[in-house]
C-alpha cells in the first residue's frame, strides 16, 4: 500500500504547479494532503477528484486558510471529519474540539484491510505566543486520541505536517532554531513520548507510558540532511536549509510492514514550499 504525504500551501496553486500529473504517475492507494487554503465550492472542477479515488476535505471555516484532504482508491467503511467526530466514533469522553475542528486539521478513513489512514495538520506557533499556545493545547487533546489508536485493533497511519521538527538530524540549523516553535524542547519531548525514545537528546525526564508509535521513515531511513520543508527566505532551498516536518507516524504494528528502499522525500519538482512525503506497506 503506497500512501503519501504532501502540504499542499493551498491546493489550487499545487495544481497549477503540476501536482496532479505527478500524483496520477506515482498511482498511490492513499493520499493525504495538509494546508489546502480552499473552501468546497472552490474545488469542486474534476482536477481536485481525480478519477479512480474517493475524495473527502476537511476545509477551515477561515477562507484561505488551513483545511486538510484525503484520496483513496478504495472506499472507506467509516469518514471522520475532525477529531470531534473521530472520538465520538471511538467512544472516547467528550472533549471541546470546537476551535480545532473549525480549522479543519484533522481527517481519517478506516479502509476494509484494518489499516486508517488520517491526514493531521498540526499548527505552527511561529506568528505569536498565543497560535503556540493553540499548538499545546491541540497537543494536549491529542494525547488520549493516540492512546486509543495504540490500544486499538486497528493500525493507523497518521500523515502530515505536525510542524514539529523531532531531532537534531532533522533540521539543518539546530543550535538558531532552539528558541523557535517546531524545534522547542517541550515539542520535541513530546515527540519522544509519542515514538517512546528511551535516549532523548532533551534534558528532563521522559514521560510515563510512552506510546511507541513509529516514525515511518526513519525507520528505515537515517540518512542525513532528508528534510520535507524550506523556508522562502533567503537560499534555503538551494543551499538545503531545510526542516523535516512532514511524517508518517504508524502504529507499531505496522512496524515491520514498512517497505525500506520505497520511502523518499520528492524533490525532482516543486508543488509547494514541503515535499511530498512517500512511504509503501507491506499490506
Amino acid at each position: 500500500m503506497k500512501v503519501i504525504s504532501i502540504n499542499v500551501n493551498g491546493i489550487r496553486a499545487a495544481g497549477r504547479k503540476g501536482m496532479y500529473d505527478w500524483l496520477e504517475k506515482v498511482d498511490a492507494d492513499v493520499i493525504c494532503l495538509q494546508e489546502l487554503k480552499a473552501q468546497p465550492d472552490q474545488i469542486e472542477d474534476a482536477l481536485y477528484h481525480p478519477e479512480g479515488y474517493q475524495t473527502y476535505f476537511h476545509s477551515a471555516e477561515k477562507k484561505g486558510y488551513s483545511g486538510v484532504g484525503i484520496y483513496s482508491k478504495q472506499m472507506p467503511t467509516n469518514v471522520s471529519v475532525g477529531f470531534g467526530e473521530f472520538c465520538d466514533h471511538l467512544g472516547l469522553k467528550k472533549q471541546d474540539w470546537k476551535d480545532i475542528d473549525s480549522e479543519g486539521r484533522f481527517l481519517l478513513v478506516d479502509l476494509d484491510n484494518g489499516i486508517s489512514v488520517a491526514s493531521l495538520y498540526m499548527p505552527s506557533g511561529s506568528a505569536k505566543e498565543e497560535r503556540q499556545l493553540f499548538k499545546y493545547d491541540m497537543m494536549e487533546k491529542f494525547e488520549p486520541v493516540l492512546k486509543a489508536m495504540i490500544d486499538s485493533d486497528r493500525e493507523y497511519i497518521i500523515c502530515g505536517d505536525w510542524n514539529i521538527a523531532h531531532k537534531k538530524a532533522d533540521i539543518k540549523n539546530w543550535r538558531g532554531n532552539q528558541k523557535n516553535s517546531g524545534f522547542l524542547p517541550e515539542e520535541r519531548q513530546w515527540f519522544d513520548w509519542v515514538f517512546a525514545e528511551s535516549e532523548s537528546e532533551i534534558e528532563g525526564d521522559m514521560r510515563a507510558e510512552q506510546l511507541g508509535f513509529v516514525d515511518a521513515f526513519r525507520h528505515v531511513n537515517q540518512e542525513a540532511d532528508e528534510y520535507s520543508w524550506w523556508s522562502n527566505r533567503g537560499q534555503a532551498w538551494a543551499n538545503n536549509t531545510g526542516w523535516r516536518i512532514d511524517y508518517h507516524v504508524a502504529t507499531p504494528g505496522l512496524r515491520d510492514k514498512i517497505i525500506a528502499g520505497s520511502e523518499f522525500i520528492y524533490k525532482e519538482e516543486r508543488f509547494s514550499d514541503h515535499a511530498p512525503l512517500i512511504v509503501e506497506y507491506n499490506i
